[in-house]
């Protein structure tokens, strides 16, 4: 089974993919809402496997209304809630729904979510999670017993292009290309010669790579993101762009710098697509998009 996602992958299309949180209930009309309006603008759509450690709709719940409303559903997975049999038991669960694209992850620490007093798992981390899947992929389970019926995904990782020092970052990344990584979404990229500089490096590898554009909406989170979040820096010039945007013109000044930014990775050919994480901001992603000029 080749999923559709993975064709677009093997073209020569600037592959365009963002991503929809999950409701904290079980009332699912706005993700709904998302879903329809993203679905005509991106080639996938990723859904959160309780972003940020905090508990919400489970991801598979998510990915399989992707696909009930038509498009393609990038299931994340993150190894934080889940042993290997669980792991194992949801990933033969996606594959009988016709989900086919999986993100692995290894999660965000319970204590940084909303149940600080839940207990981490961590039985796997990401790159044997793609081990793990390479394993059911060959007909087997991590114990080696036989399966009645394999799996077949299209698998994908993350990387941080921007981490400071980047050594450990490109060691996990050819780990997670020989575990069998098909295709990267990166974190928030804001530098592009810092950006451009890592792919150097990586472009031996026979990969695509997504590049992460995190949709700024104040200068606060702009500050916030740029102190606080591991291996993502937010440029000087970006920070007092943000800071001088008129009082409610932080989402606009944010999806400005954004829409440049797609353009000029798409028009310098840094990367092969985008990842657009535009957080509690999904209304805005067409507008980027098209101010981009995709």
């Amino acid at each position: 089974m080749i999923s559709q996602f993975s064709r677009y992958l093997d073209s020569d299309e600037f592959v365009v993919t963002c991503e929809i949180g999950p409701p904290k209930g079980t009332n699912t009309e706005p993700m709904e809402h998302h879903i329809d309006l993203l679905r005509d603008r991106v080639h996938a759509i990723n859904v959160t496997d309780h972003q940020g450690s905090v508990m919400r709709l489970s991801s598979i719940a998510g990915a399989l209304a992707v696909k009930e409303r038509e498009a393609e559903p990038i299931l994340q997975m993150t190894c934080r809630d889940r042993n290997r049999l669980a792991l194992q038991a949801d990933l033969l669960f996606a594959h009988s729904r016709g989900l086919s694209n999986v993100l692995c992850l290894t999660g965000d620490a319970v204590v940084v979510g909303d149940h600080a007093e839940a207990k981490d798992v961590f039985d796997l981390d990401s790159v044997q999670l793609l081990e793990l899947i390479e394993t059911m992929e060959s007909g087997r389970d991590a114990a080696g017993g036989k399966l009645n019926g394999g799996v077949q995904f299209c698998r994908g990782a993350v990387v941080t292009p921007g981490a400071d020092p980047l050594e450990p970052q490109l060691i996990k990344y050819e780990m997670k290309v020989e575990a069998g990584a098909e295709f990267f979404q990166t974190q928030a990229v804001f530098d592009l010669d810092s950006f451009s500089s890592f792919m150097d490096k990586v472009r031996q590898y026979e990969v695509k790579v997504l590049a992460g554009i995190l949709v700024l909406t104040s200068y606060r989170m702009a500050r916030f993101v740029h102190n606080n979040l591991p291996g993502i820096r937010v440029p000087e010039p970006l920070l007092q762009e943000m800071k001088a945007a008129p009082k409610g013109e932080g989402l606009s000044t944010g999806m400005n710098i954004a829409a440049r930014t797609i353009a000029a990775l798409r028009e310098k050919g840094m990367c092969d697509g985008v990842h657009v994480m535009a957080i509690n901001a999904e209304e805005a992603v067409p507008d980027i998009l098209d101010a981009a000029g995709l």
